[in-house]
């Protein structure tokens, strides 16, 4: 099979197209067949071993652990072990790969326990491939911050992978929602369900006369003393910095919301799995709304 390796940390450059053994499923695992991947800033950030403390965790002067990136994937299963009882050959899933990666390849093993889902029927698999990080991520972030109904939301950095799908997730627990974004993303916020918004190119949104309940930043630039003055006195400040351990419960819960009509994926642009060096390329750059997803294999149903 074709899988995205590489050996050496650095520019996008050294990420380099090889032909690996195809791997074989063990008895309680099932056998994806990848039709598509995404690119995040846990991608690129892996590559670049930047921040430094990644090499803690994938080898200090080249990469080990972790030799195929891709957080997360949406396929078709092409076969089971024999002690999977949940899934069967022929089911298209989304998964979140999680610090094991290996979404850039044709194909990937997963535990039938891993974070793995029924694909929502209403997506193509180049939108569900880009759901798993982004929703978990922002779905974890908001019940730590006690999300509810009636609660006053502000998002900071909200056209980001997190911060779109945190914004649709705070609307469907009922929440009112500020978005501070740039002034080209302020169309996008309201049309997935901000109710204002603050272009922080052309005020400061810590100037804001209004108190919330909940103040998120999705892209994890801002201090929370730069945000006090905004909180309620029972307001929560919550950050994207931190590692997500979501569970299969949890993608099986946004898979509902999906398919529900309240939750969508934007997608920003989409390459193919030969173009993944300008796909990183891309997102390094920090301009991406939303998504940027992968196709590594066409649909064929």
């Amino acid at each position: 099979m074709k899988a995205v390796i590489y050996e050496r940390y650095g520019a996008p450059d050294v990420l380099t197209l090889q032909d690996i053994d195809k791997p074989v499923p063990k008895s309680d695992e099932v056998l994806i067949k990848v039709y598509a991947t995404s690119v995040t800033a846990g991608d690129w950030r892996m590559r670049k071993a930047d921040p430094f403390l990644t090499r803690l965790f994938n080898g200090l002067f080249k990469p080990k652990r972790v030799k195929i990136l891709g957080f997360e994937l949406a396929g078709v299963i092409e076969e089971v072990g024999k002690e999977v009882r949940t899934f069967k050959a022929g089911d298209a899933v989304f998964a979140f790969c999680g610090y094991k990666f290996g979404g850039y390849a044709e194909y990937r093993c997963l535990r039938e326990t891993d974070v793995i889902a029924l694909k929502p029927f209403n997506m193509t698999f180049e939108q569900a491939a880009t759901v798993p990080l982004g929703s978990l991520t922002a779905l974890s972030r908001l019940r730590k911050g006690k999300i509810s109904e009636g609660q006053k939301v502000l998002i900071y950095g909200a056209s980001g992978s997190v911060g779109t799908f945190a914004i649709q997730l705070a609307k469907y627990f009922g929440a009112e929602i500020t978005a501070v974004c740039s002034t080209n993303n302020t169309e996008l916020a309201r049309s997935i369900g901000a109710d204002k918004t603050v272009d922080y190119k052309k005020e400061d949104f810590t100037a804001l006369e209004e108190k919330f309940d909940l103040i998120f930043d999705a892209v994890g630039k801002i201090k929370k003393s730069d945000s006090k003055k905004l909180l309620k006195p029972t307001g929560s400040f919550i950050s994207v910095n931190g590692q997500t351990k979501p569970t299969q419960q949890d993608l099986i819960l946004i898979k509902e919301i999906i398919e529900a009509g309240k939750l969508t994926s934007i997608i920003d642009r989409t390459y193919n799995l030969n173009e993944i060096q300008d796909a990183h390329r891309y997102v390094e750059q920090f301009r991406k709304k939303g998504n940027v997803s992968v196709r590594v294999a066409i649909d064929e149903g």
